[in-house]
C-alpha cells in the first residue's frame, strides 16, 4: 500500500514507520505539523525544525503543515495536509498507542478523504513497545518532560532498560503512562535501523520552568552509518 506517515519525530511515529516499511507498505511521505502552541492537543512542538534531518536519515520526503496549534483550527490544518498527498497514497500511518482522542479523529479525516487509517501500535502494552523498540535498535532519548516524578535528569537521557525500569516505578507511584501519550514526556530519534545515517546533537540547551522542561536540540551533526 502507498502510505503517508504522520511525523514528529519521536519514538511513535518513527516507530510506526519502521513497522510499515517492514510490513512492505511504500512509506511515500513523512506529514509534519508544525505547531507554534507548546500545549497543542495533537501534536509535538519541540524540536520539530530538527525532523528534518531525521527524514533525510530515511531517505523519505518530508512535507510541512504549519498551523497555529488551536484545538478546533489544527484538525482543519491537519486535514488539509493529509488532502494534499491523498491522490498519490492509499492510507495514513500514525503512532497511536492509546489515545481515543487523536485516533478518532485521524479516522474521521481519513474516512472523508477516502483513506485508509493505519495505527501499527494500537493496543501495544507501552513497556512492551519500548523494550521492542530499543530490541531492535533504536536509539531515542527524552526531550521534554511535564508529569510528577520527572526532573532535569530526564532531558537527553537514552531510552534504556534503566530508563524503562524508572519509568515502571513513575507510573506505579504517579500514574503517568510509561509510553507518554498523555503528554508526560516527548521524545526523539537519533537512529533507527532503517535510518542511512545517525543524528547526533552536538549543541543542546535544557530549558526548565519549575515542573517541566524540555531539551532544545540547537544544531546537529549527521553521522554516515
Amino acid at each position: 500500500m502507498r502510505i503517508a506517515a504522520l511525523f514528529t519525530g519521536g519514538k511513535d511515529s518513527t516507530y510506526a514507520v519502521y513497522k510499515s516499511i517492514k510490513d512492505n507498505h511504500d512509506v511515500r511521505y513523512l506529514l509534519t505539523m508544525a505547531s507554534k502552541n507548546p500545549h497543542s492537543w495533537m501534536f509535538h512542538a519541540v524540536n520539530i525544525d530538527v525532523t528534518k534531518y531525521q527524514a533525510e536519515a530515511m531517505g523519505i520526503r518530508q512535507i510541512i503543515q504549519h498551523t497555529p496549534g488551536e484545538k478546533d483550527r489544527e484538525l482543519e490544518d491537519l486535514k488539509k495536509a493529509i488532502a494534499a498527498v491523498k491522490d498519490e497514497v492509499d492510507g495514513i500511518v500514525n503512532g497511536g498507542i492509546s489515545s481515543m482522542y487523536q485516533k478518532n479523529r485521524i479516522d474521521l479525516i481519513c474516512k472523508e478523504l477516502g483513506l485508509v487509517s493505519i495505527a501499527p501500535l494500537w493496543g501495544y502494552d507501552p513497556i512492551e513497545l519500548l523494550r521492542e523498540m530499543i530490541g531492535s535498535g533504536f536509539e531515542i532519548i527524552f526531550t521534554s518532560v511535564a508529569a510528577q516524578g520527572f526532573d532535569q535528569g530526564w532531558l537527553g537521557r537514552k531510552i534504556d532498560e534503566s530508563a524503562i525500569d524508572d519509568l515502571k516505578k513513575l507510573n506505579k507511584k504517579h500514574g503517568i503512562n510509561p509510553s507518554g501519550e498523555g503528554g508526560e514526556y516527548e521524545s526523539f530519534v537519533l537512529d533507527a535501523p532503517f535510518f542511512k545515517k545517525r543524528i547526533k546533537p552536538v549543541d543542546v540547551e535544557k530549558v526548565w520552568c519549575g515542573t517541566n522542561g524540555y531539551l532544545l536540540i540547537k544544531r546537529v551533526r549527521i553521522v554516515e552509518k
